[in-house]
């Protein structure tokens, strides 16, 4: 019979954590999405690695939604398998979060953001998971065609019936965002965190949302700091095959790596290896920078990438004179490349 696997005892030495708003709880500064790379048509062994890996260096917060994979569904699966082979026991260090929102299932129950879909949708995660609860659910995307007070209230309704402990929303802009912490203020379940997309090159989220977040007291978790992996050493060159710019299924195409944001990547990594860093790595001390931030959600394809990203918490803060050399080669904020 295998020897059953322990997680490394010093996985808190160090350990760096953030208060998420005005709430109780505390993140990790990089916590592990599972966009890609753990669903279906993944290898099990090298994400149950990443997994493991990730929570001995301190990661407690494992990021999913009910569409990731692909297919849609995979990553929850697989994410389950780890869960009841390695990391059952450490159920309570754990934070488990997952969204509903886009397109899972034919039909006018299965996408967007009615009570039928949401807690129809989280029931199904929490099986294919094999848990009892998730620590987060979110609305993954506001719905024009759902009043704000149905969306919030099924998540409230979530918390109250003990499927998740937390309320949270994802890719809500600013005065959405107000909108929906003052309906689930008035629910009696706050709305715990925000999850943007925010990076170097897509600063939107300056445009109002971030402001917001510190007005009211929620926590910000944002993903693709790297810009879908733009902001990495990967595409210096250009695009080399086999890319994740080279795949159908992500948004991340060559023709938004023109010229001059080849160039503009090339700028930003002279400057991250003056500072001793790689790019993937300042990349993730820029989006910390700011204190509304509480975490920076990354994807890991191997254990090497995710210790890469991770050795970003022991670099030095980013100087004065480091953020007025970025800024010279990032769109203005607001807007992104």
């Amino acid at each position: 019979m295998a020897e059953r696997w322990a997680a490394s005892s010093g996985r808190y030495e160090g350990g760096r954590f953030r208060r998420c708003g005005r709430s109780g709880l505390m993140l990790p500064a990089i916590s592990l999405g599972l966009w890609q790379n753990f669903g279906g048509f993944d290898a099990h062994e090298t994400g149950r690695a990443v997994l493991r890996r990730a929570f001995d260096r301190g990661v407690t917060h494992f990021d999913l939604a009910n569409n990731y994979g692909p297919p849609p569904g995979s990553a929850e699966e697989n994410f389950g398998r780890v869960m009841a082979t390695d990391l059952h026991r450490y159920r309570d260090e754990l934070i488990i979060s997952t969204k509903a929102g886009y397109t899972m299932w034919p039909g006018p129950y299965g996408d967007k953001g009615s009570r039928k879909y949401l807690l129809a949708s989280l029931d199904q995660s929490l099986r294919r998971m094999g848990l009892d609860y998730v620590d987060i659910f979110y609305s993954h995307r506001p719905d024009p065609d759902t009043p704000m007070e149905e969306t919030m209230g099924a998540l409230d309704q979530a918390v109250r019936s003990g499927r998740a402990l937390y309320a949270g929303i994802s890719n809500y802009g600013p005065e959405q965002t107000r909108q929906a912490a003052r309906i689930l203020r008035e629910l009696g379940t706050p709305c715990l965190i925000h999850q943007p997309r925010y990076s170097m090159l897509d600063r939107t989220a300056e445009g109002g949302l971030l402001d917001v977040l510190g007005e009211e007291g929620i926590g910000g978790i944002v993903f693709s700091p790297l810009a879908q992996g733009m902001l990495s050493a990967k595409y210096l060159d250009g695009v080399p095959a086999g890319s994740r710019a080279t795949r159908a299924t992500t948004s991340l195409t060559p023709e938004r790596l023109t010229p001059a944001v080849v160039q503009r990547l090339r700028s930003l990594n002279d400057i991250a290896q003056a500072r001793g860093q790689s790019l993937a790595q300042m990349a993730l001390s820029w989006v910390l920078r700011d204190p509304r931030i509480t975490s920076a959600l990354i994807g890991a394809r191997n254990v090497a990438q995710l210790d890469d990203s991770l050795d970003a918490l022991n670099a030095p803060p980013l100087s004065d004179e480091d953020l007025q050399s970025i800024q010279q080669h990032l769109p203005p904020a607001g807007a992104a490349v």
